[in-house]
């Protein structure tokens, strides 16, 4: 304790320097912790509203004698429909109360009456703004969901009231809502994988860094100090304890700031939002656990760094006071590069012979464990490489500028280098983020030119299917039929698909059609897809066709004419072996029992708007799928990127406050070497060269590193991630632009370090 007293005494009356110095660590310690605050609260936002979407999901619970939901008279009925709203589900609840009364979902205070309409504020603006959702949404406005039944104040959601009639055929009976899981939950644990992966990367590897930068500040006038203590009777554990009270008092009022201003943060940009994120002010609370991991992880990791950066001092005060020459740094540091370039490189290899691996649990643990370690070993292999690098530039020069800032990064390696680790890490960082979006936008780009929808046709009557069928926006229509088929498992029915169209018609949807002649069947061949076998020249097959109540079969025979045709790629749209059958050749009147109605549009955006605006219109309650658009995925790729979003920018701001605070705190300690030099008769502009090039040269080196490992780590996560790319050329000129800037960034901050007037009294006070 006597040794924390001290510590704290020298911190008040060592000058204004010290206390300088001491405001700079606090002012670190802030921004480190509510930047590790922010990534500590998404994995609690997202549990949030996935716990919200839990509460809300209807349920049917009652059990007789072990069999569950059984029907009971006067139950309501509910039907739940998604649709795409742009890369946004709109879901709409369809209700039919019953006599039954049950709890009304989180949001209600009842559950709404044939006619009435209760919605999201969200879905409310959009409402507004276009009118045609309204085909959608049949009822009267009657209210507003409150915050307790939706997930995020941007979710577009409803409660529709129906009559029971509409619902008793398709609609599922419900006793209670609420489950304990969320049927479409905000990340799926894949997904959410990714999001920890890229943080860790992004985020917490540069903060650690910056973290240990913020407690090293001024360790050279502080292991003069603390030798100056040793050599004065002081043990050296007691030694220690002096410089670790400095840091821990720093990092513990930092830790408190850094809350405080995360608490303040979380409130602003809750109501703002980010582009694609929102969420409520109370998901993003400060938790006991982050209170505890930044209130007290912070704190003893400055007692660990401070410690470690006063060992040498409590262990060797003579050589710290005559200024000694310091060791070289050990190599032993770069043993982490080696296992992590070795599972890099093993991935980039499988990439390269096309063997991609496909264990993804293997991979999920592998890939994150090599990107830690990879950048672990990039920042402890800096100081050897600056010195390696330093030793054969000052002996091969000519120049007296670049020849002494060799020298002085050969004698001092780590001390420009504490300088540049942010900015080395962060581009490092932005390899991987450019990996990441790659995966995402393999995933989420369309690259089709049509949109297709698919209908059920059971309960739709004819008079809906042709409303559904001129629908504007549809360019083309078929039916596809279903043949008879067995459910005994021991004797299979074969089975093909019937295609009811027009030549004109699959023109309209196919990208090639060749000699297609109408009013006539004719097989559908793709040779780029495997033929179905069950469709057989010759062999015929039964469609079941019914009238009201009259029932009969439709008998298709396979033909042995042929018409070739080609689909999209990855999206044949109809199968090799179908057989095209003629709208005349349905018994008129008579509607299949098993059949889909395919629309195609195009693929632009607000054509898929308007043509699911329109089918909405026709009816509300129809179930339609949008083979590729799948719309919950393309929200959580929207979360991801904003969640990647927010990632760099708090790299981004750890880079660049460690830049500032590393930066501010060498020129401090540089001033009496740079007045010594000064007083020798170095000119003012030799000694700007050579503070730029004793920081721009170790820079550069690690900046390089820091592009090459970077690009192997995008790519052996891209081979990982099972995508078609590999290889990202296109975001080399990216990265080397953001490494020419942070060397341009770093020369322009090397300059104050030399001023205009001299001042010697800093040479007596050394």
């Amino acid at each position: 304790m006597k040794e924390l007293l001290l510590g704290l005494r020298l911190l008040l009356g060592a000058g204004r320097g010290s206390r300088v110095r001491f405001l700079l660590m606090v002012a670190g310690s802030a921004i480190g912790v509510c930047c590790l605050a922010v990534v500590l609260a998404i994995p609690g936002i997202l549990e949030a509203q996935d716990g919200r979407k839990a509460a809300r999901v209807p349920d049917c619970k009652r059990e007789v004698n072990g069999v569950k939901c059984v029907a009971t008279e006067g139950d309501p009925f509910e039907l739940t429909r998604m649709v795409p709203y742009g890369s946004e589900p709109l879901t709409r609840v369809f209700v039919a109360r019953g006599t039954r009364r049950i709890e009304p979902p989180p949001g209600l205070r009842e559950l709404p009456a044939p006619g009435e309409l209760f919605v999201s504020p969200r879905l409310r603006e959009a409402l507004q703004r276009e009118p045609a959702l309204a085909q959608l949404l049949p009822g009267d406005d009657n209210g507003t969901i409150s915050a307790q039944g939706l997930a995020h104040p941007d979710e577009l959601y409803a409660y529709v009231g129906v009559g029971r009639e509409e619902l008793e055929d398709g609609g599922d009976r419900v006793t209670t809502f609420g489950r304990s899981y969320a049927d479409h939950p905000t990340l799926e644990p894949s997904t959410l994988d990714i999001v920890r992966f890229t943080l860790a990367g992004v985020v917490l590897l540069p903060l650690a860094v910056f973290l240990s930068v913020c407690a090293r500040l001024s360790a050279a006038a502080r292991a003069r100090r603390l030798a100056a203590l040793r050599l004065l009777g002081l043990s050296r554990n007691g030694t220690q304890r002096v410089n670790a009270a400095e840091t821990v008092a720093a990092a513990s009022f930092g830790a408190a700031l850094g809350l405080v201003a995360y608490s303040i943060t979380n409130q602003l940009v809750s109501r703002i939002g980010v582009p694609g994120f929102k969420w409520y002010p109370g998901d993003g609370a400060l938790s006991l656990s982050t209170v505890l991991i930044c209130g007290v992880g912070c704190p003893a990791l400055a007692w660990y760094v401070g410690r470690a950066s006063a060992r040498k001092a409590a262990a060797n005060p003579l050589a710290v006071r005559r200024s000694a020459v310091e060791r070289p740094p050990g190599k032993w540091g770069l043993l982490p590069l080696v296992p992590g370039m070795g599972i890099v490189i093993g991935y980039c290899v499988a990439g390269l012979t096309d063997n991609a691996p496909r264990d993804t649990a293997l991979s999920s643990i592998l890939m994150p464990l090599a990107v830690v370690l990879v950048g672990i070993g990039l920042v402890m292999m800096l100081p050897v490489f600056s010195r390696t690098l330093s030793q054969r530039v000052a002996r091969a020069t000519h120049s007296v500028s670049l020849g002494l800032a060799m020298r002085r990064n050969e004698v001092e390696p780590g001390g420009a280098l504490r300088v540049a680790t942010g900015l080395v890490v962060l581009v490092f960082a932005a390899s991987l983020v450019q990996g990441v979006l790659i995966e995402l936008d393999q995933v989420s780009k369309n690259t089709l030119p049509i949109q297709e929808y698919n209908i059920p046709l059971e309960g739709v009557t004819e008079e809906k299917q042709r409303a559904l069928q001129d629908v504007k926006g549809v360019r083309a229509h078929a039916t596809v039929l279903e043949s008879r088929s067995n459910a005994d498992v021991d004797h299979v029915v074969p089975s093909i698909r019937a295609v009811v169209a027009t030549c004109d018609q699959l023109r309209g949807i196919l990208s090639r059609v060749d000699r297609c002649v109408d009013n006539r069947p004719v097989r559908l061949w793709d040779p780029h897809q495997v033929y179905e076998e069950d469709s057989k020249p010759g062999a015929s097959f039964l469609f079941d066709m019914r009238k009201g109540d009259d029932r009969r079969a439709m008998r298709v025979e396979v033909p042995r004419e042929t018409v070739r045709f080609s689909g999209y790629p990855g999206w044949p749209i109809f199968g090799s072996g179908d057989v095209l059958v003629p709208p005349s050749a349905v018994p008129e009147g008579y509607r299949p029992d098993r059949a889909t109605l395919n629309l195609f549009s195009s693929s632009a955006p607000e054509t898929v708007r308007a043509v699911l605006d329109g089918i909405g219109g026709v009816d509300p309650t129809t179930e339609v799928g949008t083979p590729g658009v799948v719309v919950t995925s393309l929200q959580q790729i929207t979360v991801v990127k904003s969640l990647l979003g927010i990632g760099m920018v708090l790299g981004l701001i750890i880079g660049v406050a460690a830049y500032l605070v590393a930066a501010t705190d060498r020129a401090v300690e540089r001033k009496p070497q740079v007045t010594a030099l000064s007083l020798l008769g170095a000119r003012p502009r030799t000694l700007r060269a050579v503070q730029v090039a004793q920081v721009v040269v170790p820079l550069a080196v690690g900046l390089a590193l820091a592009v090459v490992l970077g690009k192997l780590a995008e790519s052996s996560y891209l081979v990982t991630g099972g995508g078609a790319v590999y290889w990202d050329g296109a975001g080399i000129p990216l990265l080397l632009a953001c490494a020419l800037g942070a060397v341009a960034v770093a020369a322009v901050g090397a300059l104050p370090l030399v001023g205009r007037r001299i001042d010697p009294e800093l040479i007596r006070r050394d």
